[in-house]
């Protein structure tokens, strides 16, 4: 697969803005966490009786002292960490309802028993904020890391992979917040759906059969995120005998907190006017890019079709100027339904929030969705009598994680061409619908995903 260079030299500019402008906005740890001190001691290291069974190993971030606010006092309590966007970068506005969502998954297996119906989980302790920068991401990963048994969730793709290594040496397991290609050969990390790349070639797959797309360009993020869509969309236009010039295709752009406006890939649009834009950015961009090309092209008649990453939605984007054109240019993939679909675990969601009530957006889906995986891992871990750091790595390629009915049963031992999840779904804006966004249509794989062999990474990390 031809990866494109210029993704990598972006990112590296990208992560350097972003830490210059952190190291001027100072650094104050105490405000970037929002859990208490934990109330159970959690052990240092040595390997325990994990409680009063006394049959279950234990080492980091599991105590015999209930969680700090236990549905049953007479369990123990494990310590799960939390690294998210939760103030100041492009998925703030995802990633809150994203620890709510996660918040409400555990409290769900908290009241059903646990883990082993020994242990209860505590999310909340343990949450820090990493502004979507990879040098905080780090800092509070350093922080946490000696109290938690796994990762519940760390969110971004640069970030985690700045302390991807360190995970690798602390034999800490980790929930990913993002759908990089290259998750699925990293043996830490328990993703859940999709990568960027399959998702793009999917979008590519659903548009072409919309109608003849003779352009396409991907418009996004540079790095991990932009550039594994954009991988996908190079491999997509050259399965498909469509013109592809990496200088004139891809458009890379930057948060607006970075680049201050998207004017210069809304020109890069305009300049080539392809049939098909993949967009991979976060939502406040995304509804600028289209907005303005919309505007843009209402003399000339050029309209096209946007294809979104499904970190690109956020349903407040329809209450901006661009709400119009967005509904009208604007399709988003998605690797599960949005809240509101007809699964088990869709109800659940609803059931944990009461009936009638919403989330502010999909990000309360996302982190339920995600949590999944860290349950199976954690109930065969014990099952297994080693519920230690490495007992959870150890049980890993052994699961089959159940998201009851939200997406398809994943596995994670073997050949990751083999376990990649390649199924998606079309979604539309619709303002009727919860949320704002309705299925277009359900699950389903495009003949280039299905076509494509995984043998590494779609782009490279760094």
């Amino acid at each position: 697969m031809r990866v494109p260079s210029k993704w990598r030299k972006a990112a590296a500019v990208l992560a350097v803005t972003a830490l210059a402008a952190t190291a001027c906005g100072g650094d104050d740890d105490d405000d970037t966490a929002t859990g208490g001190e934990p109330t159970g001691e959690a052990t240092d290291g040595t390997t325990g009786d994990g409680g009063d069974g006394g049959d279950i190993a234990t080492d980091v971030g599991v105590t015999e002292e209930p969680c700090p606010n236990p549905v049953d006092d007479s369990k123990g309590c494990i310590y799960l960490g939390i690294l998210s966007d939760l103030t100041e970068g492009p998925f703030a506005a995802l990633a809150v309802p994203i620890v709510e969502g996660q918040k409400a998954f555990w409290q769900r297996v908290n009241e059903n028993g646990g883990i082993a119906d020994r242990y209860e989980i505590d999310i909340d302790t343990y949450t820090r904020d990493n502004k979507y920068n990879p040098q905080e991401h780090v800092a509070r990963y350093r922080e946490i890391e000696p109290n938690v048994l796994a990762l519940a969730q760390t969110l971004g793709t640069p970030t985690t992979l700045a302390a991807a290594d360190l995970m690798a040496e602390d034999n800490v397991l980790g929930a990913p917040a993002s759908w990089w290609s290259g998750w699925e050969f990293n043996d830490n990390i328990v993703q859940s759906g999709y990568n960027y790349c399959i998702e793009s070639m999917n979008g590519l797959d659903w548009a072409m059969e919309q109608g003849d797309v003779a352009t396409v360009m991907a418009v996004g993020y540079p790095g991990d995120y932009g550039g594994d869509s954009a991988a996908g969309v190079a491999h997509w236009a050259e399965a498909n005998s469509i013109e592809f010039d990496e200088g004139t295709h891809i458009v890379q752009t930057a948060p607006n907190a970075v680049a201050g406006n998207q004017d210069a890939p809304v020109q890069a649009i305009m300049n080539v006017q392809p049939d098909v834009i993949v967009i991979a950015t976060g939502p406040l961009e995304m509804a600028e890019i289209v907005g303005k090309v919309a505007a843009a092209g209402q003399e000339s008649g050029y309209a096209p079709q946007f294809v979104g990453s499904v970190p690109t939605w956020n349903p407040a984007v329809l209450q901006s100027e661009a709400g119009p054109a967005i509904q009208a240019m604007y399709r988003f993939v998605a690797p599960w339904g949005p809240f509101g679909s007809d699964s088990e675990a869709h109800a659940a969601m609803q059931e944990a929030l009461g009936e009638g009530n919403a989330p502010d957006n999909d990000g309360f889906t996302f982190g339920w969705v995600w949590s999944y995986p860290v349950l199976s891992v954690l109930e065969a871990a014990a099952e297994a009598g080693d519920l230690t750091r490495e007992g959870l790595l150890a049980v890993i390629e052994s699961v089959t994680v159940d998201y009851e009915g939200a997406l398809p049963d994943k596995s994670y031992g073997g050949d990751p061409n083999e376990t990649v999840v390649r199924e998606a779904l079309i979604v539309a804006p619709d303002p009727e619908a919860p949320l704002g966004a309705s299925v277009q249509e359900e699950f389903f794989v495009g003949p280039t995903a299905e076509a494509f062999e995984l043998t590494e990474a779609c782009v490279a990390a760094g």
